[in-house]
């Protein structure tokens, strides 16, 4: 109780200390209070307010300052999902500070911001050599070896990363995602009730919300195995066949037992996701909500979360699998939302073959030749990286349940790509309609030395609410256009994609 009495008083007397220095204090002396107010507000999660007063302060002549309150701003920055703000901020600052390994390590969290990986990584071990057990760059180690499906190893790097800042929310919130990811839904919850108890009593932000709805999403599962195969199972492949519906991969699905239906293949989406009708049909109550983002007017969308008894797809049974339940439905699209689901989801790495229409499930799959080799991260969703007009790299989204190749409004201003004459689209995606999407033409896209498209046309969409969930500016979404004249392989033990001419 003395805590939350004293802090209103602690507020107060801040405010008061500015505006003594705004009238008459030294311009030093004012910065310094800026600085001490952006702290306790970023402390308190008050992000957008202390991105301001750290901006404030940034103006000190002081570097004892100026440098604690830039590295503010881009921490804050990337809070509140201003991504390109944050690394503006980060490339300015590294010029200036290029030894300091703080710096260094806030710089590669605006490189993981951009969605270049590759380079967030370099530098997180570069902090880390210079400054052996910093806990941001093993922090960020962690995330990069966890989207590498190194999970042992980035449990690892988390839990020293812990060791050395037990207080540090957002670590714990890592350690979380690590431990759902290796199915341990325990230890999962723990990890986030650590995280939520490190917030503060008033944080309402999304992000802790979704938090506290995860822990008890993940408690309801009890003594249960999540997303579970028997033995003999997990060691086999699995092949069904499919149909091609409007570039959509339609293939058959029994819920809890009941009548085969169509489900989409949608490697776009991080969960098994169901309508209300056919939750009612099978029994499958909600449980608590989660946030999804996709493309769409509506942004981040609240949907219901709960758990489905059996899942099955061909010869091939999942008891105790999370699910999506799409309540309340969007109102005003062409059409009727569908069920989906991804194999990746469930554990399965997967082999599309469009020329055969069939797809193959496993836990491992063989080794087999290649006329491409892409490496592949896993960041809540399946990454592939590309290079747009030779300079700008990015990770698009590999998204069997999209239909074109696009890239996102923010990706289209960094490269600045002005189109002489914009060609509007009328795009839906699940979040809606996005009214703004447009095509870009005369792009070039290459994924590694192997796939060049020339003078391509592009669609652009906004990607500001997927990108704000995921943590990092999402480049672009590589659908059906792009994976349809192959035999796609999206192989999670070896972290890539390989993909040969369909009939090979």
């Amino acid at each position: 109780m003395r805590h939350r009495i004293r802090l209103p008083f602690v507020v107060l007397a801040l405010g008061a200390a500015l505006a003594v220095g705004v009238r008459g204090g030294t311009s030093g002396q004012e910065a310094g209070v800026q600085l001490q107010f952006a702290n306790m507000l970023f402390d308190e999660t008050r992000y957008a307010e202390a991105l301001e007063a750290f901006r404030r302060a940034a103006g000190a002549e002081d570097p004892s300052i100026s440098v604690p309150a830039r590295i503010g701003v881009v921490k804050s920055a990337l809070q509140i999902g201003e991504f390109a703000d944050a690394q503006r901020e980060a490339r300015s600052l590294l010029a200036v500070a290029p030894l300091n390994t703080e710096v260094l390590t806030v710089h590669a969290d605006a490189l993981w911001s951009a969605g270049t990986f590759d380079e967030a990584e370099a530098e997180y071990r570069d902090a880390l050599g210079r400054q052996p057990g910093m806990s941001r760059a093993l922090h960020g180690i962690a995330r990069a070896q966890a989207s590498r499906n190194l999970l042992d190893e980035a449990m690892d790097s988390a839990q020293a990363a812990l060791r050395e800042s037990p207080r540090d929310p957002e670590i714990h919130h890592t350690v979380g995602t690590i431990f759902e990811r290796m199915r341990r839904y325990e230890q999962a919850a723990a990890a986030y009730t650590n995280y939520v108890n490190l917030l503060p009593n008033k944080d309402h932000s999304e992000k802790a919300a979704w938090s506290r709805a995860q822990v008890r999403f993940l408690k309801s599962f009890g003594e249960r195995e999540p997303i579970a195969i028997d033995d003999e199972a997990a060691e086999r492949l699995y092949t069904v066949g499919f149909r091609l519906v409007d570039d959509k991969i339609i293939v058959k699905a029994r819920v809890n037992g009941q009548r085969l239906q169509d489900f989409v293949l949608d490697t776009g989406s991080e969960q098994t996701t169901i309508s209300r009708q056919t939750a009612s049909a099978a029994g499958v109550r909600p449980i608590t909500y989660t946030l999804s983002a996709g493309v769409g007017e509506v942004g981040l969308r609240g949907l219901q979360l709960g758990r489905l008894d059996s899942l099955e797809i061909g010869g091939l049974k999942f008891s105790n699998v999370p699910v999506m339940i799409k309540a309340p439905a969007l109102r005003g699209l062409p059409k009727r939302e569908t069920e989906s689901f991804s194999p990746l989801t469930l554990g399965m790495s997967m082999i599309v073959d469009y020329g055969a229409q069939r797809l193959t499930m496993g836990r491992v799959l063989p080794d087999e030749p290649a006329e491409t080799h892409l490496p592949m991260r896993q960041h809540r969703l399946s990454l592939v990286r590309g290079l747009l007009n030779e300079n700008h790299p990015t990770y698009f989204v590999i998204d069997t349940g999209g239909e074109v190749i696009s890239i996102s409004t923010t990706t289209a201003e960094a490269i600045n790509a002005t189109p002489t004459r914009k060609i509007a689209l009328r795009v839906y995606g699940s979040s809606g309609w996005d009214r703004d999407a447009f095509l870009l033409p005369g792009m070039r896209l290459r994924f590694a030395d192997a796939i060049d498209f020339q003078n391509f046309a592009l669609v652009v969409l906004n990607l500001r609410a997927p990108s704000v969930l995921l943590g990092f500016e999402v480049g672009g979404i590589v659908g059906h256009k792009f994976l349809s004249p192959y035999r796609v392989a999206l192989d999670m033990g070896r972290s890539e994609m390989r993909l040969s001419p369909t009939g090979n």
